[in-house]
C-alpha cells in the first residue's frame, strides 16, 4: 500500500501541474493535441472530443502538447486562432504560468484540509528537565503540564516553544498542573547557541524543558481557521525552500541534500506508512518544491517560457528561434546534471545504509 501511495503522489502531483497548463490553454482557445501523465510508451490512451489523453510508462513528468506551441510548427492559416504561438505574450504566460500556480494550489488545499480533518500533536507535557537551566532552577519536574505562558491559555507543546522564542530574555509566566495542584512559576529565559535546519548557528531563549512523548491530542480548525493556516502554511514552506534553495547556491547547505525522485519515492512510502496525514503534509511540501523548481528561469521549464516572454514583452518581438534553440539545449544539459547528480545521491544514500 505505501508503494501504491508514492506512486500515487507522484501522478497527482504531476496531473495537477499540467491540469493548469491544459485548463489555462483550454480557457483561451488553444488547442491542446494531448495531455500525458508520463513519458515513454502509453499504458492507457483514450481521446475525447480533440485531445488525446495518455499515462505514460515513465512517472518522471508529463506534459500538454499544443497546437502551434514552437515557433517553427507549421501553422494552418484557418488554426492560427487556436495556435498557442499566435496568442498574446500575456496570454501565453498565464497559460505556462498556471502549472506552477496549480501546484501552490494543490499544496493550499492539503495544509488546509490536513488542519480541518485534524493533526496528532504533543500535549504540553514536560518529559525532560534539563540540569542547569532556568527550568530545572525554577523546580519545574518531569509530568508537569504547561496550562498558560504569559496568561495565554496552552493547547499543545509547540505553542509553549513559539512563546518562549518570541521572548528573548524575558521572563515568562508559566502556569503549572501538577496532580491535583496548580502552580505559577515566572522563569527567565536563557539565551543559547543552537543550529536551525540549515546547520547555521543562531541564537534562541530556552528554558530547559522537553516534551513528553508518549502523549498527544488532535487539533482541529474550522473550515475558516482551516483555510487562514493552510495559506500561512503555504507561505511559510514557500520561503522555507526559496532560502534553503539559496543557501545550496552559498554553500551553506550541502549540495549532497538535493535529492531525486528515488529519495521522494522513499520518503512517501514512509510518510504513508506514518499515516494519511503525514503523507498529505509531504505531498504538499513536494507540490511546492515542484513549483518552484519549474519557475526557475532555465530555459525548458517553465521559468525559462516566462524568461522568453519577459524579453519578448519589452523588445516587442519574439526571442530569436535560434538563441531559443541554443538556451534550450543549454537548459537541457544543465537539467540532466542536476538529474544524474540528484540519483547520484539518492544511491549513495542506499548503499551507506
Amino acid at each position: 500500500m505505501s508503494i501504491l501511495a508514492a506512486i500515487i503522489v507522484f501522478g497527482l502531483l504531476i496531473f495537477f501541474h499540467e491540469l493548469g497548463h491544459f485548463l489555462f490553454a483550454k480557457l483561451f482557445g488553444v488547442y491542446v493535441e494531448k495531455f500525458s501523465i508520463g513519458f515513454g510508451p502509453a499504458l492507457f490512451t483514450k481521446k475525447a472530443k480533440e485531445t488525446e489523453y495518455s499515462i505514460s510508462a515513465i512517472p518522471l513528468g508529463g506534459y500538454v502538447k499544443m497546437y502551434g506551441e514552437n515557433l517553427n510548427d507549421e501553422v494552418e492559416k484557418s488554426m492560427t486562432n487556436r495556435s498557442f504561438s499566435h496568442k498574446s505574450v500575456g496570454k501565453r504566460s498565464l497559460i505556462v504560468l498556471a502549472g506552477p500556480v496549480f501546484n501552490f494550489l494543490l499544496a493550499f488545499l492539503l495544509f488546509s484540509l490536513v488542519n480541518a480533518i485534524g493533526t496528532p500533536k504533543l500535549k504540553p507535557v514536560i518529559g525532560k528537565v534539563q540540569q542547569d537551566m532556568p527550568a530545572a532552577a525554577a523546580g519545574l519536574q518531569e509530568g508537569d503540564e504547561i496550562l498558560k505562558v504569559n496568561g495565554k491559555e496552552i493547547t499543545y507543546w509547540q505553542q509553549i516553544s513559539d512563546s518562549i522564542k518570541s521572548n528573548p530574555n524575558k521572563s515568562v509566566s508559566l502556569l503549572i498542573k501538577r496532580g491535583d495542584e496548580t502552580i505559577e512559576k515566572t522563569i527567565t529565559p536563557t539565551v543559547a547557541e543552537v543550529k536551525n535546519i540549515f546547520g547555521e548557528k543562531i541564537k534562541v531563549s530556552l528554558i530547559g524543558i522537553a516534551p513528553s512523548t508518549k502523549t498527544t491530542i488532535t487539533v482541529r480548525h474550522n473550515p475558516i481557521k482551516a483555510v487562514y493556516l493552510g495559506a500561512v502554511k503555504t507561505y511559510e514552506i514557500t520561503k522555507l525552500t526559496i532560502v534553503g534553495i539559496v543557501k545550496i547556491f552559498q554553500q551553506v547547505v550541502p549540495a549532497d541534500n538535493i535529492g531525486g525522485p528515488i529519495l521522494i519515492f522513499q520518503m512517501a512510502k514512509e510518510t504513508a506508512a506514518a499515516g494519511i496525514n503525514s503523507l498529505l503534509l509531504f505531498m504538499a511540501v513536494i507540490s511546492i518544491n515542484l513549483a518552484i523548481l519549474n519557475l526557475l528561469p532555465i530555459p525548458v521549464l517553465d521559468g525559462g517560457h516566462l524568461l522568453f516572454y519577459g524579453i519578448e514583452a519589452v523588445k516587442g518581438k519574439p526571442v530569436s528561434l535560434r538563441t531559443r534553440e541554443v538556451t534550450q539545449m543549454v537548459g537541457l544539459a544543465l537539467l540532466l546534471a542536476l538529474m544524474v547528480f540528484a540519483f547520484y545521491n539518492d544511491i549513495t544514500r542506499i548503499i551507506s545504509k
